[in-house]
């Protein structure tokens, strides 16, 4: 069985996440492509398609939203993902019942004697008669649980009842409470039924987005449990290496793997991108010692397809600065890409004017 290295599970990440290159493609068809973007931070995921697509600008996503073509919804892991409606309608079905367990591990405690059939039973008419914020419809409704918060009914809520965020929320340059009415109410059609088969192509999505894989990785993306039936069925099908831990990688047959040697350009990476949270072990993107940048919600810089800094940036009157902090040294070569990509980047948060702009790399 061959043995894939860092070095070339990292490029075919690169080339499977759309980040070795920019792709000429719309907007729908990468979100379908990545399986989604992260979003409970709702206009990071401007940037991540930004990184990823030849020509991106904010009105492209924007339409999408408004359109109903694209949506928020709780799906991998109990966070919020940018998806389409119709993996929207798919999706949410196959990861329903781990949303609810990890939201009652979670909020147990906090919701003595509150039973979730009913409280899903009440909540669900408040969110199909208009958006609400999640608070608001569940102070309609406490009265039904003396002494638990209406907070922690709300965040319940989120999970028991399929709901999307609306717009304005997400949307670029605009304000918006973060309000949810019911997936069905708003993409007016009903949530496909679950079955192994749908959960057979999620696996099978993971690797061509994210493989080479192993189980562990699949589970860690996904957040689901009792993924070994879905392997067990597909093995067949499907290609094995091995890591330099000695792992088992799982992947689909066609699925890139570049020249370990292949260039790649440096990219910036919106807070919780999958790229670097879709896997047990991170290894081939990010060093150990950097791993819990994810958790705060770093926006990371790739260098030489590695997590080599973290940036942020702030507009003011007319200037947008971005300020790098690297983790590393960088060189000339590797500083002077970098300026030049963060350069670009700047425009798509102050298009004008564009000499006011600028890039600041602090000492590593």
């Amino acid at each position: 069985m061959s043995v894939l290295d860092h070095r070339a599970l990292n490029r075919a990440l690169l080339a499977r996440q759309l980040l070795s290159r920019r792709h000429d493609m719309p907007v729908t068809e990468a979100l379908e492509h990545l399986v989604g973007l992260q979003a409970q931070e709702p206009l990071e995921p401007y940037v991540g398609l930004w990184s990823r697509l030849v020509g991106f600008q904010p009105p492209a996503l924007v339409e999408q939203l408004l359109s109903r073509r694209a949506v928020r919804t709780l799906l991998m892991r109990r966070t919020l993902h940018l998806v389409t409606a119709g993996d929207c309608l798919a999706l949410r079905p196959v990861h329903q019942t781990m949303l609810v367990k990890r939201m009652w591990s979670t909020l147990r405690r906090v919701l003595p004697g509150v039973d979730l059939d009913e409280l899903a039973r009440l909540g669900r008419p408040l969110f199909e008669d208009r958006p609400r914020m999640l608070t608001e419809a569940a102070r309609l409704i406490a009265d039904h649980w003396p002494g638990v918060e209406p907070r922690w009914l709300g965040d319940a809520l989120s999970t028991l009842v399929p709901l999307v965020q609306v717009p304005p929320r997400g949307v670029w340059g605009e304000r918006g409470a973060a309000s949810n009415t019911t997936i069905e109410a708003w993409l007016g059609r009903p949530l496909e039924p679950e079955s192994p088969d749908a959960v057979d192509a999620l696996v099978l999505r993971y690797l061509a987005a994210y493989g080479p894989a192993a189980s562990a990785d699949i589970r860690a993306w996904s957040g689901l449990s009792g993924l070994r039936e879905s392997v067990h069925r597909l093995r067949p099908s499907l290609r094995t290496f091995r890591d330099e831990r000695g792992r088992e990688l799982l992947d689909v047959p066609g699925g890139a793997l570049p020249d370990p040697e292949t260039p790649a350009p440096p990219r910036f990476l919106p807070a919780f991108d999958n790229a670097v949270l879709c896997y047990d072990d991170r290894s081939r993107v990010i060093d150990a010692e950097h791993r819990g940048l994810s958790v705060s919600g770093a926006r990371f810089l790739l260098v030489d397809g590695r997590v080599a800094g973290t940036w942020a940036v702030t507009v003011v009157d007319a200037a947008a600065t971005l300020r790098i902090t690297p983790l590393r040294a960088l060189r000339t070569g590797e500083r002077d890409a970098v300026v030049a990509e963060g350069e670009s980047l700047l425009t798509m948060f102050q298009p004008e004017p564009q000499r006011a702009n600028h890039v600041s790399i602090l000492d590593a």
